[in-house]
């Protein structure tokens, strides 16, 4: 595997430490534009392609079925905070279908916002699997099955049609054989799919020239991927990359996180697909950085658009006094490919 720095974290003008990171730059002819370390790496997608776990609920009829608007949909793409936004709409979307809480599978855990789980604490009350951040994908898979007759109370599970549906449409969606999808279990549960890093460009690459589909396909994610960026704080949450990054892009971009570092975008107006990888599968200060600085050597953000998001670009990193004491700066060139 090639390994290539591509985030220093510096202190006193020194570098104190830095990560290894990974990134594949593709058109939705399949043709490698750009690339950083390892572009073949076989990665876990994580979240961030629930935008194609969520084909099924609009493939199969449900969403107009359940009368479903954009910002539902967009919620069944989310990596949620957990914030009331959040939370009442999946609870509404459940009681829709006469499903509960009690129906989600996802388990639980605490929730991204620390405001709402400082709340919890002060309210005496453990997260339950509503403040899950997969609440809103689970809820997408649950009305999926209700709606044709499915049983609920494994539609988590790798064999159930849910599934087999979401595999189907994640190798339908890549154009890339179903057989070779390497699988294994997310954190809420359901299968995950790992693949070579520039297919999952690839793959966001023709979710953004949607003609590349037949129309029912196309159609499906037309409606999702203008969900996402019309309403991106329901796909993250308030003080979020993927909100204030869709938000800055004005309908361009729809993009998604992924557990253990991953990323991914789409670009409406070049029709690319950006795929990143942090090796060690940090986020909270590698990932961001890099993607920003990925998007400034493509030059698909104005100087306005990346000054909206300086403090995910280069952000200062500060001491318990609220000093400036560093930075976390990229350190790469992203490769043109032969």
């Amino acid at each position: 595997m090639l390994y290539n720095k591509v985030v220093e974290i510096h202190r006193g003008g020194r570098m104190e430490s830095s990560h290894f990171g990974h990134a594949a730059v593709v058109n939705a002819n399949g043709e490698l534009l750009h690339y950083i370390g390892d572009k073949n790496r076989v990665t876990y997608a994580r979240s961030s392609v629930k935008p194609i776990q969520a084909l099924p609920i609009v493939e199969t009829g449900a969403a107009d079925y359940y009368n479903l608007q954009d910002k539902d949909l967009a919620l069944f793409c989310s990596s949620h905070s957990s914030e009331e936004q959040h939370t009442s709409r999946v609870s509404q979307l459940l009681k829709r279908a006469g499903l509960s809480e009690g129906n989600l599978q996802c388990g639980s855990h605490i929730p991204f916002s620390d405001d709402v789980y400082r709340s919890l604490i002060q309210q005496k009350q453990e997260p339950t699997p509503l403040y899950s951040n997969c609440s809103g994908k689970h809820t997408g898979m649950l009305l999926t099955a209700k709606y044709l007759g499915e049983s609920l109370d494994d539609y988590y599970k790798q064999e159930h049609p849910v599934q087999q549906r979401i595999l189907n449409a994640m190798a339908g969606a890549a154009d890339y054989p179903k057989g070779k999808i390497a699988i294994g279990l997310d954190g809420c549960g359901v299968p995950v799919f790992g693949l070579p890093l520039h297919k999952l460009a690839h793959t966001f690459a023709r979710l953004a020239r949607p003609e590349v589909f037949d129309e029912k396909r196309a159609d499906a994610v037309g409606r999702i991927t203008v969900a996402m960026t019309s309403h991106p704080e329901m796909v993250a949450g308030t003080n979020r990359f993927c909100t204030d990054f869709m938000n800055v892009g004005g309908g361009r971009f729809f993009a998604k996180l992924g557990a253990e570092s991953v990323y991914c975008i789409g670009d409406k107006q070049t029709g690319l697909g950006i795929a990143v990888k942090i090796e060690d599968g940090d986020y909270k200060r590698a990932l961001y950085p890099f993607v920003m600085e990925i998007l400034v050597q493509l030059n698909v953000l104005t100087a306005l658009q990346v000054q909206s998001l300086e403090k995910y670009y280069q952000p200062k990193i500060r001491n318990a006094r609220n000093e400036i004491i560093g930075e976390i700066i990229p350190s790469f060139v992203l490769e043109k490919s032969q």
